[in-house]
């Protein structure tokens, strides 16, 4: 029986070692034809560009000026623990979050859609099947956020959404 557990507790420790591993290599993301990528078919991605369960999520508004806003979301984020800015464009923001204890590695991507106008969003975790709702959180903390830091702009007590 103790073998039996000896094995089992090192299979876990492999597995979620090579987890770790493979999470530190950068997916190529970014812009495709102006737009975020959608999710893949495991539930551990949010995208505001998808449309069905359980990946579809709202943009990011605001009120005001477009680059305001954006730089506003690139500073909140930025400042973030364990999380850090990778790519940077005029209309578009790249960070890596690393969770504290597991130490995995998820992709959180941002793309001003000036046209709509708002922030495009997209979270994924690079491996496992799910997140148990980790990237849908942070979009939504981080949309509370925006809101909260626009609201203190214009002199408001409450965040306007």
């Amino acid at each position: 029986m103790r073998l039996i557990l000896a094995v089992a507790a090192s299979l876990a420790v492999l597995w979620t070692a090579a987890q770790v591993l493979l999470s530190w290599r950068r997916p190529e993301l970014g812009l495709r034809d102006g737009s975020l990528r959608t999710c893949g078919p495991r539930p551990n991605c949010v995208c505001s560009r998808a449309n069905e369960a359980p990946h579809a999520i709202s943009p990011l508004e605001f009120d005001g000026d477009a680059r305001d806003a954006f730089q506003r979301l690139k500073q909140l984020v930025a400042a973030r623990p364990g999380t850090e800015l990778i790519a940077e464009t005029d209309n578009y923001l790249r960070f890596e979050c690393t969770t504290p204890l597991m130490r995995f590695v998820d992709d959180l991507e941002f793309a001003l859609d000036e046209a709509q106008p708002v922030i495009q969003v997209r979270s994924a975790s690079r491996v496992g099947y799910s997140d148990m709702g980790t990237n849908r959180k942070r979009v939504e903390e981080i949309r509370r956020q925006l809101a909260a830091t626009e609201a203190s702009e214009n002199g408001s007590d409450a965040p306007t959404r």
